[in-house]
């Protein structure tokens, strides 16, 4: 694989470099519980550590390693300012629940800092100012309409036109009392208490189906069940569709981060601007600067090495970093609103409920969700309800967004359908990948340094859209529905569930 890059060859976040984590064993047989969990994420372990607390018995399981998803590859800021948002909120849902999504987010962090405090967690939780910026004259204005709808739902704000960061702007919103922390060192300690209440843990345990009769039984990969009152789906995308038709109702976005050392002090805050490519910037413990952006959808747009390298180049020019310890990638939901799909998977099965579609703001929209599900299961009364129910479907401008996802997916399925590559094994450099035809089948084939091939079928498994090869984290990334899949097939990222086939090369 050929590429500039400075950072490290193989990619792993920050967080699970710095943090030892407890393993536990595989579910190896049918059990019964009252609250099955599916997904070691920030929802799944914060909703089971809740739900432990009340003396409800929990399962919780993931089909790999806890803590080593979409919560894994955060940036892990805790803010309720998700990016230009409110202005489009009040013209799509109205003030009141424009004000209910910025309450909500304040509640989740008042939570992870209750949390904190009650079970003294060391985790770095340190609160920081948010800010918004635009170095581009025509953001100017979208600034300003942001203003006015922070001003309307009374959110503490300020437009300014300098920021502790010294970087090239034009504008920022900021908002104060922000927060941010070491994701893996609270939750690591949110397991421990839960497990002492009770909790059981399963990991390398796939979730197949569930089966929703009277009481709902998550239906495991090799056979075996957990029989249920509640289930909840907190594997990121719904395993179990419940004919909710999810795929169609929102798509999957990634984006990438280089961590690296800096002989410039970190002068405090958390920042994100406003234009393309996006740029976030925060400080993580040991002085390690995080630098993320080079947003698309995955499985589409550039050479993935593409986006490590900008971010490189724009952490040296700005910041002088010139030591990258760590880099990474995330991959997270978006719906047609922009508000997470929380509560029950549809009307009709109100037993089961899901947790999706963050956004990038998983540790919010994350804690808000599992709370919220608590509250559901312990009959208590939620605010949220119907701000976030899945069931929703606003007709404007959801309509045209609808439309356009599915055209999109259309588009990359009738491309990869048409795609007539035929390229030469013997090209292939090691470390890295191409598309060929064996027997008349699209392929893939990776090569990895000691020079030996692994072929796949390269139609995925969910609705047979053609995956695409991932250069910077040597994974085939599905265009369509944001399904991925290791260089020998296997499933990294659902909603796919089972792996590529193999092809045997002559």
């Amino acid at each position: 694989m050929s590429h500039n890059m400075k950072s490290p060859q193989n990619p792993e976040p920050y967080w699970r470099d710095s943090v030892k984590l407890p393993s536990y064993p595989p579910l190896d047989k049918s059990i019964k519980t009252d609250v099955g969990i599916v997904g070691g994420g920030i929802t799944g372990i914060t909703a089971a550590y809740l739900l432990a607390k009340e003396g409800v018995q929990v399962v919780l399981i993931d089909a790999n390693e806890l803590l080593n998803g979409t919560t894994g590859h955060t940036t892990a800021k805790i803010t309720a300012q998700h990016g230009l948002i409110y202005n489009e909120l009040i013209e799509h849902f109205g003030s009141k629940k424009a004000s209910l999504y910025y309450k909500g987010a304040t509640e989740a962090k008042k939570l992870i800092n209750d949390i904190v405090t009650d079970n003294k967690i060391d985790c770095n939780l340190k609160e920081e100012d948010a800010y918004v910026f635009t170095n581009d004259d025509s953001y100017i204005s979208q600034l300003e309409k942001e203003k006015k709808a922070y001003d309307q739902l009374e959110i503490p704000s300020e437009l300014v036109k300098n920021m502790p960061l010294d970087i090239p702007m034009k504008s920022a919103l900021l908002m104060k009392q922000q927060a941010q922390f070491h994701p893996l060192k609270y939750l690591k300690a949110l397991l421990k208490d839960s497990v002492e209440n009770g909790l059981e843990i399963y990991e390398n345990t796939t979730a197949a189906d569930i089966e929703y009769n009277k009481h709902p039984s998550i239906i495991l990969k090799d056979g075996n069940r957990i029989t249920c009152r509640y289930v909840i789906e907190a594997s990121h995308y719904p395993f179990y569709d419940g004919q909710g038709f999810y795929p169609t109702r929102m798509y999957a976005d990634r984006s990438y981060v280089v961590a690296g050392k800096s002989s410039k002090k970190y002068p405090g805050g958390m920042y994100i601007n406003a234009e393309n490519p996006t740029r976030s910037i925060r400080i993580a413990e040991d002085d390690i600067w995080l630098i993320s952006g080079e947003n698309h959808k995955t499985g589409q747009g550039k050479s993935t090495m593409h986006h490590y390298n900008a971010l490189e180049e724009y952490a040296e020019n700005n910041f002088g970093i010139s030591e990258f310890v760590n880099r990474w990638s995330a991959q997270d939901l978006i719906t047609l609103d922009k508000v997470p799909y929380i509560g029950p998977i549809t009307k009709a099965q109100q037993s089961v409920f899901v947790a999706t579609g963050f956004r990038k703001w998983g540790m919010t929209n994350g804690t808000l969700a599992a709370k919220m599900i608590t509250d559901m299961i312990l009959q208590e009364d939620t605010l949220y309800k119907d701000l976030y129910t899945p069931s929703r479907f606003q007709a404007d401008p959801a309509l045209r967004k609808f439309t356009g996802i599915n055209a999109d997916v259309a588009k990359h399925m009738a491309k990869g359908k048409m795609d007539r590559r035929d390229d030469n094994l013997d090209d292939l450099s090691p470390d890295d990948a191409t598309v060929t035809r064996i027997n008349g089948q699209r392929t893939g084939v990776y090569k990895d340094n000691e020079e030996n091939l692994y072929a796949i079928d390269t139609t995925c498994t969910h609705l047979k859209c053609e995956v695409e090869w991932n250069s910077g984290d040597r994974t085939w990334d599905c265009p369509c529905h944001g399904s991925r899949f290791s260089y020998t097939g296997e499933v990294i990222e659902g909603p796919a569930k089972k792996p590529l086939p193999k092809i045997e090369i002559d």
